[in-house]
């Protein structure tokens, strides 16, 4: 096997453009991991966070970078060797995972390339009746959907709060999913569904057909209507979009009730939020072979699917990125991986 791989590693931090696909070194798997060869990589925002320098984060926060570095934590693909102290997977057999997170988040975890080395831990058998592209989209987005509504499953530090977050009961509840057309907003309304929630889907009106397809009872088109204005006593309200006047949903959220934020950054109405006896809570999705493998069997007798937006050749990352950046995606953008 060749000591380098093809692989799209950035030298600087910016737009699309600074993602080079280029020679890299192989790595080798170290105690406790496998090397995988990697048949699809997907997109995730913090990839392009990462890319951009995360300028969006005050100065103190942004990552002092080590370039050149591989971007990417998501991979569905087959083991090619096994390094000592790994036990659970086998050469020839393909797999899932989503590579060192959070722990990577500012160096990037590099997934877009050739092949990739993973912890056992955070891997697992990739479900046999999809393939490699709807395996790549899955971690990330299943596992933010997961941890937030079924399960955190692991007692690391909460980043964005001082307690851990706590997933509530769906039976029969009523749960509103803003974003729901994108990578994590379509496993969000998908996750609630098999839970036994009735779905509010809320997303431009492109995303209507497939979302209802997908479980959601009720539609709002953001582009017609604002959520806040029609929707009312709910249970739960996610917000996968973020950004700001989140504390709007407080209004259509019934007392007692929740606010899970995907993305917390910028939330004002804590205050608001206790007299109104509402919770808002928030977690840090993590890493989890073993989630995924739970998830996974949702996957394979088709209960939750994932929605491709796009595809793209390894070597046009960059074409990836911009497609990214133009908005309105439909389920998650994946890189095709060729030896």
């Amino acid at each position: 096997m060749s000591e380098t791989m093809k692989a799209v590693r950035l030298h600087n931090f910016g737009g699309p453009e600074v993602l080079h696909y280029e020679d890299a070194p192989r790595p080798v798997a170290l105690p406790g991991e496998v090397l995988v060869r990697v048949h699809a990589a997907s997109l995730n925002p913090p990839d392009l966070y990462l890319r951009d320098g995360y300028r969006a984060l005050p100065p103190e926060w942004r990552p002092d970078a080590n370039f050149p570095l591989i971007r990417g934590t998501d991979v569905s693909g087959e083991v090619v060797a096994v390094g000592d102290e790994a036990s659970k997977f086998d050469v020839g057999e393909d797999v899932f995972a989503m590579v060192r997170f959070p722990d990577d988040l500012m160096t990037g975890s590099g997934a877009y390339a050739q092949y990739i080395r993973v912890n056992e831990t955070e891997l697992a058998l990739k479900p046999k009746r999809i393939d490699h592209v709807k395996a790549a989209g899955a971690p990330m987005s299943l596992l933010t959907a997961w941890q937030f509504l079924v399960e955190v499953g692991h007692d690391a530090p909460n980043p964005f709060q001082a307690v851990q977050h706590a997933p509530i009961p769906l039976e029969g509840r009523t749960v509103l999913v803003n974003g729901a057309g994108g990578g994590v907003g379509h496993l969000m309304v998908q996750v609630a569904k098999w839970k036994g929630a009735r779905v509010i889907a809320v997303a431009s009106g492109k995303h209507e057909k497939l979302l209802r397809d997908l479980g959601a009872e009720d539609f709002i088109d953001h582009t017609k209507t604002a959520a806040e204005a029609v929707a009312k006593n709910v249970d739960l309200v996610v917000d996968a979009v973020g950004g700001p006047h989140m504390e709007r949903f407080l209004g259509v959220i019934k007392p007692g009730g929740a606010l899970f934020l995907v993305n917390p950054l910028g939330f004002g109405g804590h205050e608001n939020a206790d007299k109104l006896g509402i919770t808002v809570s928030s977690t840090q999705v993590r890493s989890s072979g073993t989630q995924l493998e739970q998830a996974g069997k949702l996957l394979n007798d088709g209960t939750i699917r994932v929605v491709i937006d796009s595809t793209f050749p390894l070597a046009q990352a960059a074409d990836a990125h911009h497609r990214a950046s133009q908005g309105s995606i439909q389920g998650k953008i994946v890189l095709v991986v060729s030896d």
